[in-house]
């Protein structure tokens, strides 16, 4: 299986995924790929091949590329899942026979990490609203999932709130949001810099969660707020980032107790968004919660700190 990413070799689940194999019986060994945030198309297309030509892989998972992968090789790829013609992006890759299947799992296993953050009932008794910074495929994959669960008359946000450096960079979430009809009411915003997200930050009401999908604070250094950012009382911050420098994270905790802030971190994320994969591309079946899940989750960390 191959692991396309920017700096797979230092994701714990080059760690991971050897004790993975052993506990669910697979023959399998996972190999990384590392492609720049500005790859050429045509470099998209020569691994999308490869992972078609060669008899040996099973599939891949694809991080931070997913929707420049997508767009570059869309005619590569035999068959699209819902998730992915809907979202314009495939973070995963399997085979059935000689066909080559894009599937998009973050709704899924965003949806999944959420749930585990967020108690039932928590958006409809706090009447907190949804900052995500960032507005990239993991930024889009969250708010399919919550128009999804909003349309079902489930537990949401009131509103949301999205941001990109600028509005070329909010194109993609306008164009999936402008097929899908959002059933929450959404606005978007340009924010240059951090303290134009301080900004809006600022005016969340108390309850509502701040979410960092930017890739500042893994891929590249820094966090989309300032030190100054008050992050709304009683609310919570989540930074889909699990390892790097992890600055975001370092700044909620810093309000952690004057902000009555609950932090959390990407490890949840990280474990439901491989499992998912992991479960298609060799076509197995991994429970989403329970004593399976949980037995991976021990597994995972032990490994990730070993």
């Amino acid at each position: 299986m191959v692991f396309i990413g920017v700096s797979t070799r230092q994701s714990s689940i080059m760690k991971v995924f050897p004790r993975w194999a052993d506990a669910l019986g697979l023959d399998a060994v996972l190999e990384g790929m590392d492609f720049p945030l500005d790859c050429a198309p045509a470099r998209y297309r020569e691994v999308v091949a490869f992972i078609k030509a060669d008899p040996l892989l099973a599939g891949a998972l694809v991080t931070t590329h997913k929707v420049a992968l997508f767009k570059a090789a869309r005619d590569l790829v035999d068959e699209l899942d819902p998730l992915a013609e809907r979202l314009g992006e495939v973070s995963c890759i399997s085979k059935r026979g000689a066909r080559l299947w894009g599937h998009a799992k973050d709704p899924i296993s965003v949806g999944c990490a959420l749930d585990a953050i967020v108690e039932p009932g928590y958006w409809r008794s706090r009447g907190g609203e949804m900052l995500i910074l960032g507005a990239g495929g993991a930024a889009m994959a969250l708010t399919l999932f919550l128009d999804d669960r909003a349309r079902a008359g489930g537990d949401a946000p009131r509103r949301l709130t999205i941001t990109a450096l600028d509005e070329r960079g909010l194109e993609d979430v306008r164009a999936v949001h402008a097929k899908s009809r959002l059933a929450i009411p959404v606005e978007y915003a340009v924010t240059p810099g951090p303290a134009a997200a301080d900004r809006l930050v600022e005016r969340l009401p108390a309850g509502s969660m701040v979410v960092n999908a930017t890739g500042l604070g893994k891929d590249r250094p820094g966090s989309p707020l300032t030190g100054a950012a008050r992050l709304p009382v009683n609310g919570i911050a989540w930074d889909f980032n699990y390892r790097g420098e992890l600055e975001f994270l370092r700044q909620a905790r810093a309000a952690e107790t004057s902000r009555g802030l609950r932090v959390e971190d990407g490890w949840v994320y990280f474990i439901h968004g491989w499992t998912r994969v992991i479960a298609e591309v060799f076509a197995i079946d991994i429970p989403t919660a329970g004593p399976e899940f949980e037995r991976l989750g021990r597994i995972a960390r032990e490994a990730a700190q070993g």
